[in-house]
């Protein structure tokens, strides 16, 4: 058989899979042109059908905190699929990796397993609703919960505001539900809990807001929303699906000293398989059933091999001291893009917290969803493609962020930032 290109391929899933892909920023809509169809990793570098190898700043969205597969990972997770892929049953790795995500988190106390970050956070606000008696759910302009009907829901006009559907398919009903209110805005935080907190059962925040450029909250704020919540009975939610384990052993929740009512998490502790969790105290976690009325389930929940990949990497990270190495790493990035980038004269700026790290083509780095620069897609594109050229690869739109790992270098950091700073000159010319 011949080999296809990327553009061969694309047009050959088209035909099979919706716009070509299983998930849509990866169909490159924002950037123009045919994915990357990738057939390997090699720790910091993908390679793709044609045989090209890229320096990859997106670790698939985040999980590969130990860069593209690490032989102790592989190795575990070769092992436990010769003994059974899954159960549908308990298992001993499932008890192991729970214990392990309790010991890092702050006020965690049970955890249940699921698939994926979408079904942790459907399932935690299926809990605050059940264990609250409550109905209305809160949620954050620029933050981005997965697809569940209920959190795919756009601000509508004012501070705080019902919620109108923001996909085909989500009955308004569902929205109606949801209330909407921009990040980094304390009036709209007080206002809303001031004409509907006894109604809210939970408001749930991305801490580190990062599905829509990396939006960082202050403390201050969270600290507000934390109070804010506990004197109206409401409980706070951290989706912590991208932050969890990676910019900290204990998330966000450890990085600002704020403990939430309820977490959810995925990317990190799945090992680069499709792991999600949700977790709380014992009294909450009483309500899921088999114990209580609230209910959830799921036949590959808690999967053997799933499970030990997770464990696995969990352990290493602690063993190789990751979050104080890859702190060193950000900061190392983060001086010589600025150095390198002193001169330009298109607006930009890096916006970064431990391994994450955002560069925003509008000059001052926002802190909501509202003040993002729209145009910026527009400067984004030919850089993205002239990196590509050049065999970097970078997340596929302007208000994606960029994951560092432990297989990437200081060479492959001095790498980017040299090509960077050439083709931002050149696409600015």
């Amino acid at each position: 058989m011949s080999k296809e290109t990327n553009a061969e391929l694309y047009e050959r899933a088209r035909r099979v899979i919706p716009g070509g892909v299983n998930s849509p920023v990866r169909a490159f809509g924002a950037v123009g042109g045919a994915p990357r169809f990738f057939n390997r990793g090699e720790g910091a570098y993908v390679v793709d059908e044609e045989g090209k190898r890229y320096l990859d700043f997106m670790q698939s969205w985040g999980p590969l905190m130990l860069g593209h597969c690490h032989p102790e990972v592989i190795e575990v997770i070769q092992n436990k699929a010769a003994l059974g892929t899954t159960f549908g049953a308990p298992c001993r790795v499932e008890i192991e990796l729970a214990e392990a995500v309790i010991a890092s988190y702050p006020g965690l106390e049970q955890v249940r397993f699921v698939s994926s970050g979408t079904e942790a956070v459907m399932s935690a606000i299926r809990l605050a609703r059940g264990a609250t008696g409550r109905d209305l759910i809160v949620k954050f302009s620029g933050c981005y919960h997965g697809h569940a009907d209920h959190l795919l829901v756009a601000a509508g006009s004012g501070l705080a505001t019902a919620g109108q559907p923001s996909s085909a398919g989500v009955p308004k009903d569902f929205a109606a539900l949801t209330r909407v209110i921009p990040l980094n805005n304390e009036d709209a935080l007080r206002e809303l809990f001031a004409k509907e907190g006894d109604r809210i059962a939970a408001v749930i925040i991305e801490p580190i807001p990062a599905n829509n450029g990396l939006l960082l909250q202050s403390k201050e704020y969270l600290l507000t929303l934390r109070r804010l919540t506990r004197e109206a009975g409401a409980l706070l939610i951290f989706d912590e699906v991208i932050s969890g384990f990676r910019v900290a052993r204990g998330g966000a929740a450890e990085l600002f000293g704020i403990t939430p009512d309820l977490a959810t998490f995925g990317k990190v502790i799945g090992g680069g398989l499709p792991v999600g969790a949700y977790g709380g105290s014992k009294k909450l976690m009483s309500h899921i059933a088999p114990e209580g009325p609230v209910y959830q389930a799921g036949t590959l929940s808690g999967n053997p091999v799933a499970m030990a990949a997770g464990l696995a990497t969990l352990r290493i990270l602690e063993r190789e001291k990751a979050w104080t190495k890859l702190e060193e790493m950000g900061a190392r990035l983060e001086k010589e893009v600025t150095t390198a980038l002193a001169d330009v004269t298109v607006p930009w700026a890096i916006t970064r917290v431990g391994s994450i790290f955002w560069l925003s083509f509008q000059g001052a780095a926002p802190r909501s969803a509202e003040a993002l620069d729209q145009t910026a897609g527009a400067r984004f594109k030919p850089l993205f493609h002239a990196m590509l050229d050049r065999g970097i690869y970078l997340p596929p739109s302007a208000y994606e962020v960029m994951f560092l790992s432990l297989a990437h270098t200081a060479e492959d950091v001095s790498l980017f930032v040299r090509n960077l700073r050439e083709v931002i000159h050149l696409t600015a010319a």
